[in-house]
């Protein structure tokens, strides 16, 4: 789920496992910096027979590393990034999960104020609605994210918080699979996410966010909520621009880059729905904005010939999932798809 941003860092070559090029958070042989870190998940109080479980005969994943250096939501267009999201599948098997889990997503939706439209997009977008969660061993993953360099301190953490998540036994090891980033479920939580928010809605004591879909549409739901999610608003909305746009656009820039997912830098100053209503944006269908109070920021993801989108405080809900345009953009549009 939330990305960190892309640093660059210098490299020292070494060969373990496929590996080369990569910088190390440790001068130490693989083996050893796992010995290491064995002490210290036995000193942060996990349990012997879960660190011998997991830290034992660990190799190293070339996989993760490469992924990790060419994400798509950063790599691509958001029109390219967009459309293969946005498939006909994806939709039309939104529209299916909908009618099949109803009850469930409207009781979900209750509890804690998130519309049930959005539940599925992210169920959809992050795993194709549970059809691909990730194959990955999640503690190979981590430990190899761990000893990279790049993000080493970040990726140790949720080492630790995976074994956690083992030892208080909602998951086996052999079936805590995931992506190469150590995300893991129908929801695709990291671990500390999972430690944070994830529930067990149907109270059968564990929080299984891989196979029970009351825990997983609960546990994205709880997330929304706890970074301030309003069932009350829309995520934002695709716009068109007046002719005369390019004569206005420096004078809405922001003074200052807006607080939060460093997203937000490519937004605008926040103006009210009147403002931009006065400066000539309007719906897809021509007609003027809605006319409520509310404040919102314009993105322009491909540049000034590309698509326009007003952006709402629920958005900056999204991006707390996933720090990226392209991917937060694109949770909104396929929400709307969903609409009754």
């Amino acid at each position: 789920m939330k990305l960190i941003k892309l640093v660059t860092t210098g490299v020292m070559a070494f060969s373990l496992s496929g590996l080369a090029n990569v910088a190390l958070a440790s001068e130490l042989p693989f083996d050893q910096w796992l010995a290491k870190v064995r002490i210290e998940a036995s000193e942060k109080g996990i349990s012997e027979q879960t660190i011998k479980e997991a830290l034992t005969d660990v190799k190293p994943y070339p996989k993760a590393i490469k992924s990790d250096r060419a994400q798509p939501e950063f790599k691509r267009t958001f029109a390219n990034y967009s459309s293969k999201r946005l498939s006909e599948w994806r939709v039309g098997t939104g529209h299916k999960k909908r009618v099949e889990h109803k009850e469930l997503l409207e009781k979900v939706a209750k509890a804690y104020g998130v519309q049930p439209r959005f539940i599925l997009s992210f169920w959809g977008l992050e795993t194709n609605y549970g059809n691909y969660t990730g194959n990955n061993d999640i503690i190979r993953s981590l430990a190899t994210l761990a000893y990279d360099k790049r993000r080493a301190e970040y990726f140790r953490k949720e080492l630790f918080n995976a074994l956690t998540i083992l030892d208080q036994g909602h998951i086996e090891l052999k079936d805590m699979k995931g992506s190469w980033s150590g995300a893991m479920g129908q929801g695709q939580f990291m671990p500390s996410s999972f430690l944070r928010f994830a529930q067990d809605f149907d109270g059968d004591g564990k929080k299984d966010i891989w196979n029970n879909h009351a825990d997983v549409f609960a546990s994205i739901a709880n997330y929304l909520k706890h970074f301030g999610w309003s069932d009350q608003q829309t995520w934002g909305r695709q716009v068109t621009l007046p002719d005369n746009a390019a004569s206005w656009l420096d004078s809405v820039k922001a003074n200052k880059p807006e607080k939060g997912c460093r997203a937000l830098r490519a937004h605008t100053a926040k103006l009210p729905l009147s403002r931009w209503n006065e400066l000539g944006i309007r719906r897809l269908n021509e007609s003027e904005l809605p006319n409520v109070e509310i404040e919102a920021t314009l993105i322009l993801p491909d540049g000034k010939t590309g698509q326009a989108f007003l952006t709402y405080p629920n958005y900056r809900t999204i991006l707390r999932y996933n720090c990226a345009n392209s991917y937060a953009l694109t949770i909104g549009l396929l929400a709307d798809k969903f609409k009754s």
